[in-house]
């Protein structure tokens, strides 16, 4: 089927607000998909400070970090009282879910540095692997998918990729539009943690769709068919080849 942007989705209605499968505890809690969970930010530049924001706007509590402590306490400020720095260790440790949110050539030290804070937990995988900045784990991503390379980074955690599709200056612009809502590729082979992100997805104004096993991530990476898509969940699942959800996910927002 030929491409259609979002705004022209707009005018199908609830229709085009097809989006992707209901969790019965996202279906329980209308309107606010987890409860506030501890999200250890890895980063804190756009992509961090972005989702960041949107989270600590439905509840959620932040802790920034990065290299430095600067950005992170800037944010930390600009979001208080559910936002804090700490040290990349610091923010892992405190995460329920961990989002790398930094150029992807630092995975592999960042593996080490956060060591045993990240085992048992999510982790979102919101980075995208560029050759000619990462160096030789970007083209082995590139290769194999990015999904597997980070798993490989962190075996004792269960890796999502998502957030990774779409621009953040996209992002900060479509997040919590009128349905039908931005979609947004996940993969994961853990469903609970697919679920886990699922529902912050949803806190953030998205809708998350399920595109499979980490395997399939490289659907959305750099060179995929929905890198970039900036469209909705039911365009997105066409553009994929994936079943139509069995309800639409504007009715959970109603």
């Amino acid at each position: 089927m030929s491409s259609s942007p979002l705004t022209r989705r707009m005018a199908l209605g609830t229709l085009a607000g097809i989006a992707t499968l209901l969790s019965p505890l996202a279906r329980a809690r209308r309107g606010h998909a987890t409860a506030p969970m501890r999200i250890g930010m890895i980063g804190s530049g756009h992509v961090g400070e972005t989702l960041g924001r949107l989270w600590t706007h439905a509840g959620h509590q932040v802790m920034f970090s990065a290299r430095g402590m600067d950005a992170p306490k800037r944010l930390a400020r600009k979001m208080f009282p559910l936002a804090r720095a700490g040290t990349p260790a610091d923010s892992a440790l405190f995460g329920d879910v961990i989002v790398l949110a930094v150029p992807y050539g630092a995975l592999p030290q960042l593996a080490q540095t956060l060591g045993r804070n990240t085992e048992d937990k999510v982790i979102l995988d919101a980075t995208n692997p560029y050759s000619w900045r990462d160096g030789g784990i970007a083209r082995l991503a590139m290769q194999q998918g990015a999904g597997i390379t980070t798993r490989d980074l962190f075996p004792n955690s269960a890796v999502v990729r998502g957030l990774n599709s779409e621009d953040m200056t996209t992002i900060a612009a479509q997040a919590w539009r009128k349905p039908p809502r931005l979609g947004i590729p996940l993969a994961g082979d853990s469903r609970a943690a697919l679920e886990t992100v699922q529902g912050l997805i949803w806190d953030a104004g998205m809708d998350p769709v399920i595109v499979g096993p980490l395997t399939t991530a490289r659907e959305f990476q750099p060179g995929g068919p929905a890198f970039e898509a900036a469209t909705t969940a039911a365009h997105l699942r066409e553009i994929l080849n994936l079943p139509a959800a069995t309800q639409p996910d504007a009715s959970r927002n109603g």
